[in-house]
């Protein structure tokens, strides 16, 4: 968002805001100049128009969100597998509402726009090939068993993704606490289901 001053950002934040509440449909011109306390030609003239403004306010969300995932499924070559899976769920945990609010306007878009799911696609692709990577890198330390990693990357995106991301986005609270939640996950994935 740097390319952009400092009208564009208050523009484009209370873009987000605008989005947030009231979501595409009623999200207007109007609405989003008085939340950012500027003129609705300002808006034109800046942007051209709505589906410009929310093309752009999603892109920069979007990016500072990609970021924030390849911080979180970030890892350095010492880290142990139990302490980098937890280390992912928490910080999925500990996302801002902002971030939560990303994936579920991209969920949003998805539905009311099945050719745009590019969006939802950029989040899962980056957390998959992160994930990946790191069991890569487990299997070549002979940490983890010969299996294909691209498998295992998606099963635990799987749970992650079900498990924290849709609680989040859509309010809903797990029925077990969610620290127990992720060491009953890490337990069945490091021993398996067999007695």
């Amino acid at each position: 968002m740097n390319e952009f001053n400092s009208t564009d950002k208050k523009i484009i934040n209370a873009t987000f805001k605008i989005l947030q509440k009231e979501g595409f449909a009623k999200a207007t011109t109007k609405k989003i100049a008085a939340e950012a306390g500027v003129n609705e030609v300002t808006i034109f003239r800046k942007f051209q128009n709505k589906n410009n403004l929310v093309e752009i306010t999603k892109e920069c969300y979007l990016v500072r969100y990609l970021e924030k995932m390849e911080e979180i499924f970030d890892f350095n070559e010492d880290d142990e597998i139990e302490e980098y899976l937890q280390s992912n769920f928490v910080g999925l945990l500990n996302l801002s509402e902002n971030e939560y609010s990303i994936i579920k306007l991209a969920m949003e878009e998805v539905r009311d726009i099945p050719e745009r799911k590019q969006l939802i696609s950029r989040i899962t692709g980056t957390i998959i090939d992160k994930l990946e990577e790191f069991f890569k890198s487990q299997i070549e330390k002979g940490k983890i068993r010969q299996i294909d990693a691209r498998v295992l990357a998606g099963m635990c995106f799987s749970i992650t993704f079900q498990s924290v991301i849709l609680w989040k986005v859509y309010d809903m609270s797990p029925s077990v606490e969610t620290d127990q939640y992720a060491n009953n996950f890490l337990d069945i994935l490091y021993n398996g289901i067999k007695v």
